[in-house]
C-alpha cells in the first residue's frame, strides 16, 4: 500500500478498525456512532451502498434493502425488501432490529431518517459530493465491517494445484478499498493529460433538469475527461426564474434550499454547445424519443452523432460501483473526441 493510499485511508477514518474493543465512526452529519464489534445485522437504504457492502463481503450481514437495490443482481436476491429510497418501511426496518441502517442524506427522505433516529437505531448517513468522498465512504464501510487497513499478517497457503486460494473476505475488502484509492489517483493524474470534452447530462426530461458543478455526477464527468457545461448554473427560485421568465429570489430567501439541480431550457443547452450529450437510464429513463429531441438541436453533439444513452449507475453510484464505471465513461467520452 502506497503512502498516498495509507494517508487517504487514515483521513477517511479507515485504519485499525477497533479503538479498544469498539468501532467508532463519524458520519456525514457529524454524528458519532459506536459499536462493540462489527455489526452483523445491516439494513441498507442506498443502492450504491448495498453494492459496496456486498463487494466488501457483507452479503450475509444484509437483512434489508430497498427495491432499488438491484445490484449485484445475483447477490441481492433473498435480502428482504423494506420499501423504497424515499418511502422506506420504517416499521419493518425497526422490526428487523438492525445494528446499523446505512442511509444517504440526498437519496433518503429526511422524515424516514428522523423516524429511525427516534426509534433508537444507529443510522449511518453519507453525503458524497465528489468521487473522492465516495471512496472515503467505501473505506468507512470497510471499517464498519471490521476490516483494518494493514496487510494480512500471513500469506494464505497455496491450494493443492499450486494456485493460491482466493483471499479471505477481510483481505479482499482491504484490497477493494486500496484499489479504489489507486484508481481515483490514476484518474486524477490522467484527466490532466487531455483537454476536457464539453458535456451535457440531463437527469430529468419534463421538466428538463441537469446538475451543477457541486455534485457527484459533475465530478465523475470531470474525472472521466469531460466538463459539465452547466457546472456554473445554480437552480433558481421560483420556477419562472429558473426558466428565465422572472427575476430570481435573493440569496437570503433561498437559504437551506438545494441549488445543485437546475431546470434548464433547450435554448440554454444550445447556448452551452456541448460536444457530447449523455442520457442516463436513471433517475429518469431517457428514451429514443428523448434522444431524438436532443439530436434535433443545433449543437456540436448532435451534428457529430454524439447524443448517447448510457448506464446511469456509471455516473451516479458512488463507492465500489463508481470506480468500475469510470473506465466505461472514459471510453464513451474518448470515443467522442474529434
Amino acid at each position: 500500500m502506497t503512502g498516498y493510499i495509507r494517508r487517504m485511508a487514515f483521513s477517511a477514518g479507515w485504519g485499525p478498525a477497533f479503538a479498544g474493543s469498539f468501532i467508532r465512526i463519524v458520519d456525514d452529519r457529524g454524528r458519532k456512532h459506536e459499536w462493540r464489534g462489527p455489526p452483523q445485522r445491516i439494513v441498507s437504504l442506498v443502492p450504491s451502498d448495498t453494492y459496496s457492502l456486498i463487494r466488501l463481503g457483507a452479503r450475509e450481514r444484509l437483512v434489508g434493502r430497498t427495491r432499488y437495490c438491484v445490484a449485484p443482481a445475483e447477490d441481492v436476491e433473498g435480502i428482504e425488501l423494506v420499501g423504497g429510497t424515499k418511502d422506506a418501511d420504517v416499521d419493518r426496518i425497526i422490526a428487523l432490529d438492525p445494528e446499523v441502517v446505512v442511509a444517504n442524506q440526498e437519496e433518503n427522505s429526511k422524515r424516514d431518517i428522523e423516524r429511525l433516529d427516534a426509534a433508537g437505531l444507529r443510522v449511518l448517513v453519507s453525503f458524497p459530493r465528489r468521487v473522492a468522498d465516495g471512496v472515503a465512504h467505501l473505506a468507512r464501510l470497510a471499517r464498519l465491517l471490521g476490516h483494518s487497513a494493514g496487510p494480512p499478517a500471513t500469506a494464505r497457503p497455496a491450494a493443492p494445484d499450486g494456485v493460491h486460494a482466493p483471499p479471505s473476505p477481510p483481505a479482499a475488502a482491504r484490497e477493494q478499498v486500496a484499489a479504489a484509492y489507486r484508481a481515483h489517483a490514476a484518474a486524477e493524474a490522467r484527466r490532466r493529460e487531455r483537454p476536457p470534452l464539453r458535456a451535457f447530462v440531463p437527469i430529468w426530461m419534463d421538466p428538463l433538469m441537469t446538475v451543477h458543478g457541486d455534485t457527484f455526477i459533475s465530478d465523475m464527468l470531470d474525472l472521466a475527461g469531460a466538463q459539465n457545461v452547466f457546472e456554473d448554473r445554480p437552480r433558481r427560485y421560483p420556477l419562472a426564474a429558473d426558466l428565465g421568465r422572472a427575476p430570481p429570489l435573493p440569496p437570503e430567501r433561498v437559504q437551506g434550499r438545494d441549488l445543485r439541480y437546475p431546470r434548464v431550457t433547450l435554448d440554454e443547452v444550445i447556448a452551452r454547445a456541448p460536444d457530447i450529450v449523455l442520457l442516463p437510464d436513471e433517475p429518469h429513463a431517457f428514451t429514443d424519443a428523448d434522444a431524438a429531441i436532443f439530436r434535433s438541436l443545433d449543437i456540436p453533439a448532435a451534428r457529430r452523432g454524439h447524443v448517447i444513452r448510457c448506464d446511469g449507475k456509471d455516473l451516479m453510484w458512488y463507492g465500489a460501483r463508481a470506480l468500475e464505471g469510470l473506465s466505461r465513461l472514459r471510453e464513451i467520452i474518448d470515443a467522442a473526441r474529434p
